[in-house]
């Protein structure tokens, strides 16, 4: 690795440890980066998910205020992230990528459109204080499980993913669906860490330069997140979640 290379190593960390804080998708801009200083896909693709997992650690802390009271619902939801994101990595070590890659930019386009549509959703599946206690749950778990399978699988547009399908169940402010996020986030990083870095074929040096940057990344932009008015940040993750899926469309093509 040239020195050239691990300086822009270092800006593709920061810019996609924010992203990652903000709206989700933060891969898509490591994950080409890799490629072009000449790893392999699947050498790339592991590499980035181990790079970005410690700034979803950093997102955590960044936006910890708003995870007050939601003890219980992560108590609830962690180990669903744990299974759903060990079936993702062994998805992605077991079978072709070509398959998956041409579903992947569908469901990140559902999801953006799932979070921009979310109103007249809501109307239609029922505002969620109007859900049972167990509805609520079981709505919880299918959403996390999810978002635990696309993220150890393929892990851009995560956030997107995660916030789209956890603003349709839960009845809270979109800061705090998005602290969740970033616990569920960190929690299907660390997932792939210990899988990846095991079975996959990981690139350290690359990995050795990225996790800082995405860390710093991952804080700032958590607090940038509590910064936003919710229609900002709104719009902020679908523009995000648009870009990414229009950009997996014409690459799966």
């Amino acid at each position: 690795m040239t020195a050239l290379h691990a300086a822009v190593l270092v800006l593709a960390g920061l810019a996609a440890g924010t992203v990652n804080a903000i709206a989700g998708g933060g891969s898509l801009i490591a994950f080409p980066v890799l490629l072009g200083i000449g790893l392999p896909p699947v050498s790339a693709n592991v590499s980035n998910a181990l790079s970005v997992a410690p700034g979803y650690g950093a997102s955590v802390f960044g936006s910890r205020s708003d995870l007050t009271g939601q003890g219980r619902r992560l108590r609830r939801a962690v180990p669903t992230a744990v299974l759903g994101a060990l079936c993702g990595c062994a998805l992605l070590l077991a079978t072709p990528r070509a398959v998956f890659d041409i579903v992947v930019p569908f469901l990140v386009l559902g999801a953006t459109a799932t979070l921009g549509f979310q109103t007249r959703l809501r109307k239609l599946a029922g505002q969620p204080r109007d859900h049972s206690p167990r509805k609520a749950a079981a709505l919880l778990h299918l959403a996390v499980f999810l978002g635990g399978l696309y993220g150890g699988y393929f892990n851009a547009a995560l956030g997107v993913l995660l916030v789209a399908g956890l603003s349709l169940i839960l009845d809270d402010p979109l800061r705090r669906v998005s602290a969740l996020k970033n616990v569920l986030s960190a929690t299907i990083g660390v997932v792939t860490v210990v899988v990846y870095g095991v079975f996959g074929p990981v690139n350290w040096a690359v990995v050795a330069v990225l996790v800082p940057a995405t860390m710093v990344g991952g804080f700032l932009g958590a607090r940038l997140t509590q910064r936003l008015p919710p229609r900002v940040l709104r719009t902020v993750i679908i523009t995000f979640g648009a870009t990414v899926g229009g950009v997996l469309l014409i690459r799966a093509i």
